[in-house]
């Protein structure tokens, strides 16, 4: 029998309907004065298992629920009716509150907090708390029994007299069973009711789960605002002082230590108008978490990561640019002017934290020589323990990447750095947080071997056995995410010989990455969609760029464009197969973001229009590369990046297009490179030729024969070396992400 007849039947069995009500069909004598009250529960009665049948699937779960609301409230209702004891008013009270609270289980069941499941529970519930009422005593036992549904049902549905003494109390059980189920709106209760009896035991837990969210709320003044500050948990009392400066971010940094007693908001008042002091407390700061990280501790510190992003904007904004913006000078005095009186841990941090945005001069020149001028004695391996190992293999990546590696191991005896090589490769199994795509250090370990291994094979050959070892220790353990990360490597490692002729592609199951097919990147009508986004600088390079790409198009035969749009260019091509190209115009005003606004209406307008851009190329600053990847089209299967080199811009690039090739820079992308790419790009697409990375990077290759043209362009990666690029895509295919 289906579940609505089934709990139909069973219904009518119990109560009969609403008009044999008014006749007697009720196995109990009801007074003339009460008929209307019998008959309203009986309609609930009705309207309630046939709801609830539509949606519980479950026989036995329907049965139950149709006993209660109907066997059961039946059995209540008698027993009001027939108790003596009660007056005409007090039988009409409880009927009514009968009545009240089918009809708000009614209007909630089956909503969030609120299961049908519980209707013998609530059922249960009603009669104690109606009995307790009559006898002048409080309802809070049984609210606090109950799930916070049932709870919320019988209040809500006055299922007993408002003047019952437990009223009060049991409002209060409720909102702390709310906050138990719902901890993320604790703090939006608490705003509503600051003064709870408990408030100080909500406050503790919402700090500790969401600190900046609780931030948040504490720099609102008010009630909670007075309660946090006079609260006895040093994090809620920490924060609540935080929140009423308002230089409230500088401070998050060392909220641990400010926890703990290590240091004050005075001391960090005291440095943090000054740009150095700033970033030589963060860098002090920083070198002792990084101690607490290592075992036995394995500590990691509140708010690390507000600590590592403040040191890297610091780093980019007061060192890195404006030494990549004086690259043409040539006095290294007045060059690298900002960098004076940086220790070497200070400048270890701003070569480790800039590793997407400093140019390759900066660091060859600028940065990297000074940590060891700098150093008492100058020894890789001391520079390292002065740092806690902290980005170790981000600085061994980046100084294989640089051609400074072979440098910085001879600072060292040979022994310290065949343990430091072995370091480097070993334990990259292990996750620094819970989430499974964590391989930042894997990739850069993938990242390096292709510079070691053009500069150092003896080193190459050294890492690529201590792979091998690490591989087969992960087989003995059992542990799939070691085996995976090992083997692919190993994989990566022995293709990157070239007198082993290997397809990549076909061992790592993986799609091609050495070229693209053309179909691949046209639409149902045959059209190729290439999106380019473009930023407004103060500084006027982003318009320049959009200037110097411009003129790829304009003035030429074979294109035609089409400027008259405030917001955007469009740019089709003539002759050949259809190619179409959407560049945004970059719009720069310091109060408005325009840039953003019509990079939006651009993107709305693909969107109405199915223009499904396959080929997305970005032009400018590294730090305007995070706003591009928030609007990047899923649909792109060639990605061109000026720089992204980095882990995260990589790993955020493949996680919205899985399958995209990307072409990356060691440093922010030139005009001089992006060009002849580009136009490489579209020759190809408007030709309906497929992409062949292999050719065509050997073609761009004689375009840049010597000097700082061949420096600039040996800086990109194509996708057939984007080692890291690959490393993430054959992972995700392995471990069946």
């Amino acid at each position: 029998m289906k579940p609505l007849i089934l709990a139909g039947t069973i219904f009518l069995l119990f109560t009969g309907s609403a008009s044999q009500a008014q006749t007697g069909a009720h196995p109990f004598k009801i007074a003339l004065q009460r008929v209307l009250w019998h008959e309203n529960i009986d309609k609930q009665q009705v309207k309630l298992v046939s709801n609830i049948a539509k949606t519980v699937t479950d026989e036995a779960v329907s049965l139950q629920i149709a006993d209660a609301i109907g066997r059961q409230v039946d059995e209540l209702q008698e027993q009001l009716e027939s108790d003596s004891t009660l007056s005409n008013m007090g039988k009409i009270k409880y009927l009514r509150n009968v009545e009240s609270t089918l009809q708000q289980f009614g209007a909630t069941g089956g909503k969030k907090d609120y299961p049908v499941a519980a209707a013998p529970a609530l059922v249960n519930a009603l009669a104690a708390c109606i009995e307790l009422d009559r006898k002048g005593e409080s309802i809070v036992p049984v609210i606090e029994a109950n799930d916070y549904g049932v709870g919320k049902t019988l209040v809500n549905g006055l299922a007993f007299s408002t003047d019952n003494p437990g009223m009060p109390a049991s409002r209060l059980i409720l909102i702390r069973k709310y906050c138990g189920l719902h901890p993320d709106e604790v703090l939006q209760e608490l705003r509503k009711t600051p003064n709870l009896p408990f408030a100080d035991s909500l406050l503790k837990v919402a700090a500790h789960r969401d600190i900046r969210k609780f931030y948040d709320y504490a720099q609102a003044r008010g009630a909670l605002s007075n309660r946090i500050n006079n609260h006895p948990d040093t994090l809620v009392r920490t924060i609540g002082k935080m929140a009423g400066s308002r230089n409230g971010q500088l401070y998050f940094p060392f909220l641990d230590n400010l926890i703990r007693g290590k240091i004050t908001l005075q001391e960090i008042d005291s440095v943090k108008d000054n740009d150095l002091k700033y970033f030589r407390l963060l860098v002090k700061t920083r070198i002792e978490y990084a101690g607490r990280l290592l075992p036995p501790v394995r500590d990691t510190p509140t708010e690390l990561k507000a600590l590592t992003a403040m040191m890297a904007s610091k780093a980019r904004q007061l060192f890195v640019r404006e030494i990549n913006a004086l690259h043409d000078v040539n006095d290294p005095n007045v060059r690298f002017r900002s960098l004076e009186g940086l220790t070497p841990q200070e400048l270890y941090y701003v070569a480790v934290l800039s590793e997407d945005e400093i140019y390759t001069s900066s660091y060859v020149s600028g940065v990297y020589p000074r940590i060891f001028q700098r150093m008492p004695n100058p020894r890789g391996d001391s520079l390292l323990m002065s740092v806690n190992g902290d980005y170790f293999r981000k600085f061994i990546k980046m100084a294989a990447g640089y051609n400074t590696l072979n440098h910085f191991l001879g600072t060292m005896g040979k022994e310290e750095a065949e343990t430091l090589m072995k370091a480097f490769v070993i334990g990259l199994e292990r996750k620094k947080n819970d989430r499974d795509d964590d391989l930042e250090d894997a990739v850069d370990v993938a990242d390096s071997y292709s510079s070691i291994m053009d500069k150092n094979k003896e080193l190459a050959a050294f890492i690529l056995n201590e792979v091998k070892w690490n591989h087969d220790k992960n087989v003995q353990d059992n542990n799939k995410r070691g085996m995976v990360i090992y083997d692919l490597l190993r994989i990566l490692f022995e293709s990157a010989d070239t007198s082993r002729k290997m397809d990549l592609s076909a061992m790592l199951g993986i799609p091609s990455i050495y070229g693209q097919d053309y179909h691949s990147l046209t639409d149902d009508s045959g059209r190729v969609i290439q999106q380019v986004f473009f930023y407004g600088d103060e500084d006027k390079d982003g318009q320049n760029s959009y200037i110097n790409f411009m003129g790829m198009f304009r003035n030429r035969a074979e294109w035609k464009v089409d400027d008259k749009n405030p917001d955007w260019t469009t740019i089709s091509s003539v002759k050949g197969k259809p190619l179409y190209i959407y560049a945004n115009k970059p719009l720069y005003n310091p109060k408005e973001d325009l840039d953003e606004k019509a990079q939006i209406k651009l993107i709305e307008y693909l969107e109405k229009k199915n223009l499904k851009p396959t080929v997305v190329v970005h032009r400018g600053h590294s730090y305007h590369l995070p706003y591009t990847l928030k609007k990047l089209s899923p649909y792109a299967r060639i990605v061109v990046l000026g720089s992204c080199g980095g882990y995260n811009n990589l790993n955020e690039v493949l996680t919205i297009c899985r399958d995209a090739h990307i072409v990356s820079s060691k440093q922010v992308g030139t005009k001089t490179v992006n060009e002849p790419i580009l136009e490489a790009i579209n020759a190809n697409l408007v030709a309906g030729r497929n992409i062949d990375w292999i050719n065509m990077w050997k073609e761009l290759s004689g375009r840049f024969k010597s000097g700082a043209a061949k420096e600039k362009f040996d800086d990109y990666i194509p996708p057939y070396k984007n080692l890291g690029a690959i490393f993430i895509k054959a992972y995700r295919k392995a471990m069946g992400e």
